[in-house]
């Protein structure tokens, strides 16, 4: 069942709750999924302290996305053996564990046991540590390390189907592709729980609505581009749990109707300095490389190479098919009694433990498509805050 991470999940399915009767009338849920029975006593949630004086600072990344879907094929550069795993729009995080047992099957199955991963994103190390795992010496040549590579900016929250291809592309195949890889990740994850710094917890998420956002998502703006993939609902509704529905008056919020579903989440500071340790203690080695062109590669002793690059790889392969999604995120003080997170008027806030984040995602996930600019916008910051810092007053 899906969850409100994303804003196609949420407005796709509006129409299973868009009138302002009485909840306890209804029989699905907002997006269609089954309703819990209301709760009995009020919800009151530990106040946010969001201000945007709060605001430490603000981060910008460029999601890597390709209409048909992620790129893990093989391909033979001169001496070298390159597969590819790059290209998960807004679920490289998500899909990293299962995406990379992809990649490692292939990059094992050419005999070699010295491989190189380029790039040290959120596909970067999992390839490497999948490889140690499968018996390889492993170097990751990279150009820059986290906390400064372009997914250490990503949100944290478990989005397996956030902008992974166009629906038109989501054959038969793909999708049998993609639920492996959601559901290998997912077990990945369950063994991550608990461990020092809570690198992978679990949170409330409450999406929160009022009238007029009723009215909108009751009439739709209309956008002739090509819907985006949803494959939640479809193919791990097994693993998501359901939604329950607070009506007004249960809770702290107003003449407003709340959703809450519980997603995972990542903290990724702790959660990628995690990934980065146990690779380290494993013997493997890291390198401060840059790649430019194809043929850089050839500079590598070994010859079986997994490319990690994420958006770069638009470049270094001159893959065309890589589209930019621009995503800013304002981070804030962190609130240790926060642990819930919240959706309100096309603004997400993540209760992240390394910082609490802010971030404007629009009205469908079109939003930032086509643009690489990475300077932050401080207005855009601020208004994303402010939203949210607008529902306790």
């Amino acid at each position: 069942m899906p969850h409100p991470t994303t804003r196609r999940e949420i407005l796709a399915a509006a129409g299973a709750a868009l009138t302002l009767t009485a909840l306890e009338g209804c029989s699905a849920g907002f997006m269609g999924a089954k309703r819990d029975t209301l709760p009995a006593t009020r919800l009151q949630l530990p106040p946010l302290r969001a201000a945007t004086d709060r605001i430490t600072r603000i981060t910008v990344c460029t999601r890597p996305f390709r209409a048909q879907g992620p790129r893990l094929d093989v391909e033979q550069i001169g001496s070298k053996t390159i597969v590819h795993n790059y290209g998960h729009g807004g679920s490289g995080w998500s899909l990293s564990w299962g995406s990379s047992s992809i990649a490692v099957q292939k990059a094992m199955a050419t005999g070699a046991r010295d491989v190189a991963v380029v790039g040290c994103g959120a596909l970067g190390l999992t390839s490497a540590l999948l490889l140690q795992r499968a018996g390889a010496d492993v170097t990751i040549y990279a150009k820059e390390l986290p906390p400064n590579v372009r997914s250490s900016f990503a949100t944290g929250i478990w989005s397996p189907d956030s902008r992974i291809c166009l629906q038109e592309h989501a054959t038969p195949s793909f999708k049998r592709l993609w639920e492996n890889m959601a559901r290998e990740s997912f077990r990945t994850y369950q063994s991550l729980l608990a461990l020092p710094g809570n690198p992978v917890e679990f949170i409330d998420l409450y999406e929160v609505r009022d009238a007029a956002d009723q009215t909108r998502r009751a009439n739709p703006s209309t956008d002739d581009r090509p819907p985006f993939a949803e494959l939640q609902s479809e193919l791990i509704a097994d693993l998501i749990p359901h939604a329950e529905e607070f009506a007004p008056g249960s809770h702290q919020f107003g003449a407003r109707y709340l959703r809450r579903d519980t997603p995972m989440m990542f903290n990724l500071t702790v959660y990628a300095r995690m990934l980065m340790l146990d690779f380290l203690a494993n013997r493997g080695r890291i390198e401060i490389a840059e790649f430019h062109t194809p043929a850089d590669l050839a500079s590598l002793r070994q010859t079986t190479v997994i490319n990690a690059t994420g958006y770069g790889a638009r470049a270094l392969f001159d893959d065309q098919s890589v589209v930019p999604v621009r995503g800013q995120l304002a981070h804030m003080i962190p609130q240790p009694d926060i642990n819930y997170g919240l959706f309100y008027k096309d603004v997400a806030f993540i209760p992240r433990r390394d910082g609490l984040v802010f971030q404007v995602i629009g009205e469908n996930d079109y939003y930032g498509y086509n643009d690489d600019t990475t300077i932050p916008d401080r207005a855009e910051a601020e208004h994303a805050v402010s939203t949210i810092a607008g529902l306790y007053k």
